[in-house]
């Protein structure tokens, strides 16, 4: 059966979906929570040191991040595939898309931290994605449709069901497209 997953990002951890049918008619296949990093707020972390030491700080939450990612959407795929499902594509739940300016300029802002923190674990996850072979969507949070949410909130689905599940699950259905 052709499926998708979905990705929603939080500091260190991540909702995952996996989904098979259509958005009218959805069969939920998986869904747990990943952990992408060891290290939750590493820019928070960062800015509390000598630069230097923070930029090190940064790299090594990137490198260590991606790393857990790829273990976690490995360990998904191969699942998914091992129950005879194909994993076509992974959507992932992106923010504003706004670029960052340099590491400096971010670690003397406490907004902009939270902001480049947000985006270094929505980026881990398309990066692990990629890294697994799978075709990425990325789907800005603000552009979700209405309609789609209020079905995929109807669906009666055994706790937990999230806000983190539903937004993941409705950006795996844009992907498997």
């Amino acid at each position: 059966m052709r499926t998708a997953l979905g990705l929603r990002a939080h500091s260190g951890w991540a909702a995952l979906v996996a989904v098979a049918g259509t958005i009218d008619a959805p069969q939920i296949m998986e869904r747990r929570r990943i952990i992408i990093g060891n290290l939750k707020q590493p820019y928070h972390a960062a800015a509390e040191l000598p630069f230097a030491k923070g930029e090190a700080l940064v790299q090594n939450a990137i490198e260590s991040s991606r790393a857990l990612a790829v273990e976690a959407i490995t360990a998904a795929v191969k699942a998914l595939r091992a129950q005879g499902h194909e994993v076509a594509g992974c959507g992932v739940l992106l923010g504003s898309g706004k670029p960052l300016p340099a590491l400096e300029k971010i670690l003397a802002s406490h907004a902009l931290i939270h902001t480049a923190e947000g985006e270094l674990f929505r980026e881990v996850l398309v990066y692990a994605a990629r890294q697994c072979g799978l075709p990425v969507t990325g789907v800005r949070e603000k552009s979700l449709d209405a309609a789609s949410l209020r079905r995929i909130s109807s669906l009666r689905i055994g706790p937990p069901w999230t806000q983190d599940q539903k937004y993941a699950t409705v950006a795996a259905f844009q992907a498997l497209g």
